[in-house]
């Protein structure tokens, strides 16, 4: 099989080839290229030790030495190249406890993860695969190397990206691996919540977000998102529905855009149903306020798994006004956009089309409808600047203190009101007005 390898790359294996050391590319490069796909980066595998790689090139980056890892820089891209190695054991959650550096490449690459990830190339002609990967590509399957709980006692994490492959590539997990992870799947604990959000975060964004409903199934998800796990086993019997809860998440999840915010605030959504759950007389199933408990627990996942600040607190908000029902009226579009704010209004109207998709949809012409309406009628607010907050009256505290009011309370109170008036009519937003209607207001209030 011919692939195509990068330049830099090519400079690199040549440099060590005639340095009289063996090398080659290895790993997802080459999985990329006998896919037909360009690689991301490319990683390098040589039986030269790490001082002998840095004595080959000119500027090199101690990035994991003692690992056996030296990036080498080539035409201003850093390549990774690592000496032959065997390794066990992460209880650091990321970098193996043992690590022993060999001068045999079939020994190295038996460490490797997946078969489909255990190839490698030293020219444009030939691809060497010892362990099937090949035709675990053609077979659309992600397979272990080797022993699948060995596998995954030496690194837990595996398991996760055994998901990821699976829902970036579009493949299946083999059965064999698929067994194992359900059999290790409590050994997830040990791995670090960064590196558990990375590939939560690849999985959402990939073509296949509907892959998380596999963590569910393998018993993953019960040990990274118990609050998102326990709603596979909670019912909606109501009109409104056609899933229970956690397939209704998925489905929603599976409908919004490539968008991290939005693909996190739909898969924590309703994980406070559970919590909510009611049933009436007639056996009809609600969830009264489970907005605001999902919120809470959602922060508490992403607390967690350690996400940033700004993504969390976009994805908050989302959360707690999904279900708010948005009046496609100036008004009530210019209170939430008040609310929420310009940059998540757009997305929250996404979230909100996401999650009707995902309900009967006997009733999302409807929805729809008025959604559509909403979304014309913030286009024109964003279009004409119409005024929609405090900061957007041609007044404010200062001018009011000039007219006599007191600091605090009585001016925020009013400016508010002034506020609510101009969000009806915006035309009324001149000094002129507002000044006026002002001392009517305070001449009322003595």
């Amino acid at each position: 099989m011919t692939v195509s390898i990068s330049d830099g790359a090519k400079a690199i294996l040549a440099q060590l080839h005639s340095a009289g050391y063996d090398a080659y590319i290895v790993g997802g490069a080459v999985r990329d290229l006998v896919m037909g796909k360009t690689p991301h980066d490319y990683d390098i595998t040589t039986n030269a030790r790490p001082l002998e790689i840095k004595r080959v090139f000119r500027k090199t980056i101690d990035t994991g030495i003692m690992h056996g890892t030296v990036t080498v820089v080539e035409g201003g891209v850093g390549y990774e190249v690592t000496t032959y190695r065997t390794e066990s054991g992460y209880s650091d959650s990321r970098h193996p406890d043992n690590v022993e550096f060999v001068s045999d490449l079939t020994e190295d690459l038996h460490r490797r993860d997946f078969t489909i990830n255990a190839m490698c190339c030293k020219t444009e002609e030939d691809v060497l695969d010892c362990f099937g990967g090949m035709e675990d590509i053609s077979a659309r399957l992600i397979r272990t190397v080797g022993n699948p709980e060995k596998r995954f006692c030496d690194d837990a994490l595996r398991m996760l990206r055994a998901v990821r492959f699976a829902a970036v590539l579009g493949f299946e997990i083999e059965e064999k691996t698929a067994a194992a992870i359900k059999k290790c799947a409590h050994h997830i604990k040990k791995v670090s919540a960064e590196r558990i959000l990375g590939e939560l975060n690849k999985i959402l964004l990939s073509d296949n977000p509907i892959y998380i409903s596999k963590l569910h199934e393998l018993g993953l998800l019960h040990y990274i998102i118990p609050e998102l796990d326990v709603c596979f086993d909670t019912p909606q019997r109501n009109k409104y529905h056609i899933y229970n809860v956690g397939e209704h998440i998925i489905h929603a999840t599976c409908e919004t855009k490539k968008d991290l915010v939005l693909r996190w605030a739909a898969l924590l959504h309703d994980i406070g149903k559970p919590i909510c759950m009611s049933m009436d007389a007639n056996g009809i199933i609600h969830f009264y306020g489970h907005h605001k408990e999902s919120a809470m627990l959602a922060s508490n996942v992403l607390r967690r798994l350690r996400a940033d600040n700004d993504s969390t607190r976009d994805i908050l908000v989302l959360i707690e006004n999904h279900d708010v029902r948005i009046d496609p009226t100036p008004p009530a579009v210019k209170r939430m956009l008040a609310k929420v704010g310009d940059k998540l209004f757009v997305k929250l109207l996404s979230l909100q089309i996401a999650d009707n998709r995902a309900k009967n949809p006997v009733y999302f012409p409807e929805k729809l409808q008025r959604i559509e309406a909403v979304r014309a009628i913030y286009e024109k607010i964003l279009a004409e600047g119409q005024p929609y907050m405090l900061s957007d009256l041609v007044v404010n505290g200062r001018d009011l203190i000039k007219l006599g009011f007191r600091a605090g309370r009585e001016i925020g109170d009013t400016l508010k009101f002034l506020l609510g008036e101009v969000m009806i009519s915006p035309e009324l937003n001149t000094r002129e007005y507002l000044l006026k209607r002002a001392k009517e207001i305070r001449r009322k209030g003595r």
